[in-house]
């Protein structure tokens, strides 16, 4: 029996789990699936949550992080898979983490000034906000975790306040509308909304690698994220049309490649609600920049080694180049999140773990048969990324298909 201080270290360590899911996937999630119809959204996104937790469970059980505690993800998938491995997991987790920092900058910056008459270009904005939010990523592990109880609570209250706001413009939907077809597309945002996996090592370590407390506490932290996931894709999917004379609609939102709340201030029109929207957006996406900053400033070092000493080259190296590309690239929100669950997150946290089962499961058993289904599967999100990117696919809502849903059903 687990005594008072290891439950509360899990439930706050659970807390790190929730905060560093329920970021920009939960902003992007409604948008991004919409057009593919509530069943659809709702199916896939507890399939891809099950999926996700599983292969996080996957990684924290593997014996090598117990014989290493400095050990990281690289180094861990070395010594499991070999050179191979680690080349593969750098690869990939340079696309997760980087790519995860720029989407959080960005996805803030837009918001902001889609939301408030500010006077302030979109790059000032997410100056300012880097300036803050990275200051609380740099103060380690100790600060993810206390500070993050934190920002949870407060995520909280500002989700049932923008839920109860929410819930007087609900408009209904057609439940059995569906388009399979774009669905397909969405995978790879439902893949970073119920990403979390970059915190395993660190959450190993500070639960002693009591792999017990560990599942109880991946499991809680995962399931919360998931729930708010999901009551939040619905309200949205069921308050905002689909497409609309005025633009302020999930079709719209999609080809702008904003978050949720950027067309839901501008359809409830109310000072409350946009003063909680944004500050939803802020808080949600600051947990997880938190845990992806800390999660990469361990990674680099993880793979640097000594050739990276300096904290201060540490730092540097870490938080300026998503600052750098976010100035640049403002618009990139949606996009960075699609290359980041595509092609980073499918890849290191999704092929990897199921090569572990493979490789560590009796032939012809129950490990090993799930094993390749998780490899076939993320190979298809990873395949429709690909496709995406380079042209190869061309997947966008069926405008034609929701206009005249109820004809064509």
């Amino acid at each position: 029996m687990a005594n008072g201080l290891s439950i509360g270290k899990q439930f706050t360590s659970a807390l790190v789990v929730t905060g560093y899911m329920v970021g920009a996937g939960i902003l992007a999630l409604p948008i991004n699936l919409g057009p593919s119809g509530i069943l659809p959204a709702v199916a896939g996104a507890l399939a891809v949550w099950f999926l996700m937790t599983c292969t996080g469970l996957v990684i924290s059980r593997q014996p090598f992080l117990a014989e290493n505690e400095d050990a990281d993800l690289p180094t861990l998938f070395e010594a499991v898979l070999g050179p191979a491995g680690k080349k593969f997991s750098v690869v990939a987790n340079l696309v997760i983490l980087y790519g995860l920092l720029v989407a959080y900058l960005a996805g803030v910056a837009s918001v902001a000034v889609s939301s408030f008459k500010i006077g302030l270009p979109e790059w000032a904005v997410l100056v300012i906000y880097f300036c803050v939010a990275t200051l609380l990523a740099s103060l380690g592990d100790t600060m993810l975790r206390k500070g993050n109880a934190v920002l949870m609570t407060l995520m909280w209250l500002l989700f049932g306040t923008l839920l109860v706001l929410v819930v007087p413009h609900f408009q209904g939907i057609d439940a059995e509308a569906a388009d399979m077809k774009f669905f397909t597309s969405g995978l790879p945002i439902l893949v970073v909304a119920f990403n979390f996996h970059n915190v395993v090592p660190t959450l190993c370590r500070v639960l002693n690698h009591d792999r017990k407390a560990i599942d109880r506490t991946i499991w809680i932290g995962s399931g919360i994220g998931m729930t708010m996931t999901l009551v939040w894709t619905v309200a949205v999917m069921i308050t905002l049309p689909m497409e609309s004379t005025n633009g302020v609609d999930i079709i719209s939102a999609f080809k702008a490649g904003v978050p949720a709340t950027v067309p839901l201030d501008k359809l409830i029109q109310s000072k409350a609600f946009v003063d909680a929207s944004i500050a939803f957006a802020v808080v949600a996406m600051t947990t997880s920049y938190m845990g992806t900053g800390v999660s990469l400033m361990s990674f680099l070092k993880d793979v640097a080694g000594d050739r990276l000493r300096s904290r201060l080259a540490l730092w540097l190296v870490t938080f300026i180049p998503p600052l750098i590309i976010g100035i640049v690239y403002p618009g990139i929100f949606l996009e960075a999140l699609n290359i980041v669950g595509g092609m980073g997150i499918g890849t290191l946290f999704g092929i990897l773990p199921g090569i572990l089962l493979i490789k560590q499961s009796a032939p012809g058993s129950k490990g090993r048969l799930a094993g390749y289904a998780v490899v076939a599967f993320f190979t298809i999100v990873m395949l429709v990324e690909i496709g995406q990117e380079t042209g190869l696919l061309h997947i966008a809502p069926n405008i034609k298909y929701w206009s005249h849903v109820h004809h064509a059903m």
